[in-house]
């Protein structure tokens, strides 16, 4: 079933390559994992895949020593300062930056281990009380004050759109993302790259692809529904 979940998906995003004139390496197919046992992420591995999205921390850090190492492990879910430091030498991206403090945490436990840290900016880019995220309208100011830190690099933008029946109603906050991208790149601000937009998940990619994405987060399209009752599921 995962093979041919993972088969529909990869077919789905080489289409939307096709459909907007770009290259299938463009675009970076994110596993996202969250809830799911070693045993399933074992089963995509061996398919292929190298870049998984975890939202918690806990997860990561159960999940990471008992798979392969060259697993890309893309932190996608609301961080909390204090847990920064657990992943920090886990991870290969932080997707869900949206505020200063956090990024000042990062630059923080990045020191420590030597490293330079790759993270994206979350929008809340249909502005939803629901959901994390900086506006539009300080993102730029946020890109601004994070720009000085220099164990954190900022690659670009993340953001969660709305759940829609029909993906063509994400449309517009894609091309508002890649639009916000495009303005913050012209500041030539130290430090601030805009070349990662991590937008498009399982019911809207194609869509966010042809918009710009490089990276999509696909997790029920891939593993199926997801399953939080069973705590026991890491194991």
């Amino acid at each position: 079933m995962l093979k041919e979940n993972l088969s529909n998906v990869e077919n789905a995003v080489q289409e939307a390559c096709l459909k907007s004139a770009r290259k299938r390496s463009e675009v970076t197919l994110i596993a996202v994992s969250k809830t799911k046992p070693v045993e399933l992420l074992k089963e995509a591995y061996d398919a292929g895949i190298r870049d998984f999205g975890e939202n918690k921390v806990q997860e990561i850090c159960e999940k990471y020593d008992r798979l392969p190492s060259d697993i890309r492990w893309h932190m996608i879910g609301h961080l909390q300062r204090n847990k920064v430091k657990y992943i920090i030498d886990k991870v290969c991206m932080i997707h869900s930056v949206d505020s200063y403090r956090l990024a000042e945490e990062i630059n923080i436990q990045a020191k420590k281990h030597k490293l330079v840290m790759p993270i994206l900016l979350e929008i809340n880019i249909a502005d939803e009380q629901t959901k994390f995220g900086v506006s539009r309208e300080d993102a730029i100011l946020l890109a601004e004050e994070i720009a000085h830190l220099d164990s954190v690099r900022v690659e670009g933008l993340m953001a969660v759109a709305p759940y829609v029946e029909d993906a063509e109603d994400n449309r517009k906050y894609f091309q508002q993302l890649k639009k916000l991208a495009v303005d913050i790149q012209r500041k030539n601000i130290d430090n601030i790259n805009m070349h990662a937009l991590s937008i498009g998940m399982t019911g809207d990619f194609a869509v966010a692809i042809e918009e710009g994405s490089t990276m999509v987060r696909v997790g029920t399209g891939i593993f199926g529904e997801r399953d939080y009752g069973h705590p026991a599921s890491f194991q």
